[in-house]
């Protein structure tokens, strides 16, 4: 199963409805608030509650009119409401309104990648067990280094979104601020007390100094946090479709009854879901950068801002979602090849026991430079022969000088170099089963 989006939750949130509904809610709030404070009689309160409503497609001709969005959401409802809609909008301005309800909408959101991350949380840790003993070769450079398993991949891409999901939340958290303090945000025709009593009943911090608009920096974390978590999900996606080359072939993204990987090649099965994410990646890092040019606006502010946001907030809190929902779908039915895992751990004919070799002709006394020089010269051979290292090794005199057979041969076993995989399993997991 390459992917399971199948719930447009996300996409939901961020459409008209939602975000007028959001609007009107701060807008009644407010009107609580001041009819709270005896400034807005009661029942012209119960006639606002009763009968405020918006219509999308008069806000639409509106707009066309007058080019402002609020304002023509503020006509549409005043539409409904007589004359008590002259307490609609009391004391604030436009900004009060879109900051407050983008910092509402953005908290639902990151609800949403909160509960994707956990979900793919819980598939990193099965798969991390499941393949906790299963040895593969650790790579560096693309090369052969040393054995790993292929579990460890999973526990690092578990800690991994361990540290992204303490992001999110903190993201959540600084995001998670509204602004009702009017046209500079100097409170001259709406008392703080207003902010603080919405802002209380929306689940909101009041911003503490503000000017016409929430500062943007928060934004900026935010996107940043979204871009990070892309770019890991990009690490996991670039590692299998490198596993999943046909040199290679130690996993394989799943591969659907019925799906085709090429027009001209009828043999082609592509790590497509995986490049996709890569791809997807990018524009999440560019939504970012974008985010961070609209932190300095003129003075008390500008609407450089306001264009770029209803693109790159949306679309990327949507992308996020779908990269989690996709990688997690990928990740839980991947398909794992341990035989060719195994095999090609010796397809570097056991060179990855040089630094052991090494470290054994030290410890009987050559100094590191001259040891060094004697395992590269067989190491070398080896690549160029494709003789087996350890044969090598058995007839090089020098080497047998200090090492014996039986001391050569237990170099070579693949268990010494897993025997720390439980250490550190239960340094991310708290226990190594």
């Amino acid at each position: 199963m390459i992917s399971r989006y199948t719930r447009p939750v996300m996409g939901r949130l961020w459409d008209l409805e939602n975000k007028y509904k959001k609007w009107l809610d701060i807008e009644i709030a407010v009107c609580e608030a001041w009819a709270e404070l005896g400034e807005i009689p009661k029942d012209a309160l119960k006639v606002i509650k009763k009968k405020v409503r918006f219509d999308i497609q008069k806000i639409d001709d509106i707009e066309r009119v007058v080019k402002h969005d609020v304002i023509a959401f503020l006509t549409s409802v005043a539409q409904n409401l007589g004359t008590e809609s002259r307490f609609i909008h009391k004391g604030l301005t436009s900004s009060d309104i879109l900051d407050t309800a983008l910092a509402m909408l953005m908290r639902e959101a990151s609800n949403i990648i909160i509960k994707d991350i956990k979900e793919l949380l819980d598939v990193l840790k099965r798969q991390a067990f499941r393949y906790k003993d299963t040895p593969m070769m650790g790579r560096s450079h693309g090369i052969h280094a040393e054995p790993i398993t292929f579990g460890l991949k999973f526990a690092l891409w578990y800690e991994d979104m361990k540290r992204n999901l303490a992001r999110m939340r903190k993201a959540r958290d600084v995001i998670n601020v509204g602004k009702l303090s009017g046209a500079v945000g100097t409170f001259s025709n709406i008392p703080p007390a207003v902010e603080e009593k919405v802002c209380k009943k929306l689940g909101l911090k009041p911003e503490p100094v503000a000017t016409q608009v929430v500062q943007r920096d928060r934004h900026a974390e935010y996107l940043a946090t979204l871009a990070l978590i892309a770019a890991s999900l990009e690490k996991i996606a670039v590692e299998i479709r490198h596993l999943q080359r046909s040199e290679v072939f130690e996993a394989e993204e799943p591969f659907m009854e019925g799906q085709k990987g090429s027009s001209a090649m009828p043999h082609k099965r592509n790590p497509v879901g995986c490049e996709n994410l890569a791809g997807l990646s990018r524009l999440v890092r560019s939504n970012a950068m974008a985010a961070f040019e609209n932190i300095a606006l003129w003075h008390e502010r500008d609407i450089s801002h306001s264009s770029v946001e209803r693109v790159i907030i949306p679309d990327s809190t949507i992308l996020v979602d779908y990269m989690l929902d996709r990688i997690t779908g990928i990740l839980e039915k991947l398909h794992v090849y341990p035989k060719r895992m195994k095999e090609n751990i010796y397809k570097s004919y056991g060179l990855f026991t040089s630094q052991r070799v090494m470290l054994a002709l030290i410890d009987k006394g050559i100094d590191r430079e001259h040891a060094y020089d004697i395992v590269q010269k067989n190491a070398m051979n080896s690549w160029k022969s494709g003789i087996q290292f350890k044969k090598l090794l058995s007839k090089d005199k020098e080497v047998r000088k200090y090492l014996t057979m039986k001391e050569i041969e237990n170099i070579f076993n693949l268990k010494y170099y897993l025997k720390n995989i439980d250490y550190i399993f239960k340094r991310v997991f708290g226990t190594a089963k």
